[in-house]
C-alpha cells in the first residue's frame, strides 16, 4: 500500500523543436517532480521514435510490468 507510481502519457514535442533537448528536459522535469512527490517509479507510453529519448533518461524495460487492453 505504500508503493506509489506515476504514468506519463501524451507528451509531444513539435517537429521543429525535436532534437534540441526539449524532450529530454521535459522527461527530466517529470522525473524530478515524481521524485519530489515520493513516486517509486514512472512508466511512459511512448511512440517508437521517442523510445531512445526515454532510455537516455533512466527508463528501461521490465519483464514484470504487464498490461492488458480492455475489450
Amino acid at each position: 500500500m505504500d508503493r506509489a507510481s506515476g504514468d506519463m502519457q501524451c507528451v509531444y514535442v513539435v517537429p521543429s523543436e525535436r532534437d534540441g533537448r526539449l524532450g529530454g528536459s521535459l522527461i527530466d522535469a517529470v522525473l524530478d517532480l515524481a521524485h519530489d512527490h515520493g513516486r517509486e517509479r514512472v512508466t511512459a507510453h511512448s511512440s517508437d521514435r521517442a523510445v531512445r529519448a526515454y532510455t537516455r533518461h533512466k527508463f528501461g524495460t521490465s519483464p514484470r510490468l504487464l498490461q492488458a487492453v480492455t475489450p
